[in-house]
């Protein structure tokens, strides 16, 4: 199967009324609910990312904002917006960071390896 969520929220963020009828966060946030769970219906696992995506994108809305809630992350990102579309585009710069989050980690892990042997020699 080709595709995945992070191709799918790509279409989205450029044309979000095909997809998801209007510019919301709190509709995407039930569309990809319904994704989740179509897959699950199916029988279809989630890839890696998507298990990513599922698991740990609301923890780091929740640390971005410094906030702890069981209120959805599309909830958190509306505290902070004028408006659904506004809040959609909040979603996809989060969604940005989200996804470099690990590359970022790593980048800081091998600088600090290189001026911790720097400083040591």
């Amino acid at each position: 199967m080709s595709g995945g969520i992070y191709q799918i929220l790509e279409k989205i963020q450029v044309r979000p009324g095909m997809y998801i009828g209007r510019a919301s966060v709190n509709d995407l946030f039930i569309f990809l609910a319904g994704y989740k769970t179509a897959r699950r219906e199916l029988g279809i696992e989630l890839t890696e990312e998507e298990k990513d995506f599922c698991d740990n994108f609301h923890d780091f809305v929740e640390q971005k904002y410094k906030l702890h809630t069981s209120n959805s992350w599309a909830k958190i990102i509306m505290l902070y917006c004028q408006d659904e579309k506004a809040g959609l585009e909040r979603f996809f710069k989060l969604l940005d960071e989200f996804k470099t989050r690990d590359k970022d980690l790593s980048h800081q892990e091998e600088v600090a390896a290189i001026t911790h042997n720097v400083t040591k020699n």
